[in-house]
C-alpha cells in the first residue's frame, strides 16, 4: 500500500473513533508495526494527528460550543450517563455537581431523591434540586457566566473549600490518556481541583466525544478518578490507561 493511501486510511479511523492504537491500524490496514509507527511520526509531524502512547488521535480543539449546543448535543447519551450517575447516589448523600451540561442532566435525574446535601456553581443545577424533597443546596457565590449560568472566581472557589462531600460529579472538555482531564477555561479548572479535593470519590460524567477532543487548561492525572461514566467504550489506548489507574468503567446504555 503506498505511504499516502496508508496516511489517508489512518485519518479515516482517526475522523471516525477519534483514538486509534497501533495495533488497530495494523490490523485495519494490513501492514506492520513498523511501518503504522512511521506512518503515525510523519502525520505528527505535519501537524495532521497526535501522537499517543501506543498509538494516535486527532489534533486539539481549543474551542468549546455555547451551553445550549451543548445540552442538544447528544443529549440522549447524556441523560443516559445521568442515569447511571443518579444509580451511584443514596438519599441522604453529600454531593457536589461541578456546573457543565452533563451534570446538569445528572440532577435532572435526582427528582426522586431526597434529603440530598447538595453543593454547586450552577444556578440551574440548584435551582433543579431546591424542590420539596427536604434537600439541603448550597450555590456558590461570585461572578456569574452568562453562556451557562455557572459562578466561577476567587468567592467560588474559597466557598467550596468549606465542605467535605461523599461525591463529587464533574464534567470536563476533554480527557487524554497522557494528558488526563482538560477544560477550556482557566476559572472552571481551578474550580474543579478545588472542587475534587473536597470530595472521597471523584465521578466523571462525559459522553464519548471527550475522547475526540482536546481541551487547554489541564485538570488532573487519570489516576485521580474514582468512576469514570460515559456512553461509549472509550479508545483502546484509553482503556489501558483506565486499567492502569484502576478506574472504575461504567458504560451507560441509551434509549
Amino acid at each position: 500500500m503506498h505511504p499516502s493511501t496508508r496516511h489517508t486510511a489512518i485519518l479515516k479511523l482517526l475522523g471516525t473513533n477519534g483514538t486509534c492504537s497501533v495495533s488497530e491500524f495494523v490490523r485495519q490496514l494490513g501492514v506492520s508495526d513498523e511501518t503504522v509507527r512511521r506512518d503515525i511520526k510523519s502525520l505528527a509531524n505535519r501537524g495532521l494527528i497526535e501522537r499517543v502512547r501506543g498509538g494516535a488521535m486527532l489534533p486539539a480543539v481549543v474551542q468549546e460550543p455555547d451551553f445550549q449546543n451543548r445540552m442538544s448535543h447528544n443529549s440522549a447519551e447524556k441523560r443516559a450517563i445521568a442515569r447511571e450517575a443518579a444509580g451511584l447516589i443514596e438519599n441522604g448523600d453529600s454531593i457536589l455537581l461541578e456546573n457543565g451540561s452533563t451534570t446538569l442532566f445528572v440532577a435532572r435525574a435526582l427528582a426522586q431523591h431526597q434529603d440530598l446535601f447538595v453543593v454547586s456553581n450552577g444556578l440551574e443545577i440548584a435551582r433543579t434540586l431546591l424542590n420539596h424533597r427536604n434537600n439541603r443546596v448550597f450555590l456558590a457565590g461570585g461572578a456569574v457566566r452568562e453562556d451557562d449560568g455557572a459562578i466561577l472566581g476567587a468567592d467560588a472557589v474559597a466557598f467550596v473549600q468549606r465542605f467535605r462531600l461523599r461525591y463529587v460529579f464533574i464534567t470536563v472538555g476533554a480527557i487524554h490518556p497522557e494528558g488526563g482531564l482538560m477544560n477550556f477555561y482557566f476559572d472552571e479548572t481551578e474550580f474543579a481541583i478545588n472542587a475534587l479535593a473536597q470530595a472521597s470519590h471523584l465521578v466523571v460524567v462525559a459522553d464519548h466525544s471527550k475522547f475526540r477532543a482536546q481541551a487547554p487548561v489541564r485538570l488532573c492525572d487519570i489516576d485521580r478518578i474514582g468512576t469514570l461514566i460515559t456512553d461509549r467504550q472509550p479508545p483502546e489506548p484509553m482503556v489501558q490507561r483506565l486499567k492502569e489507574a484502576e478506574v472504575r468503567l461504567i458504560i451507560a446504555n441509551p434509549e
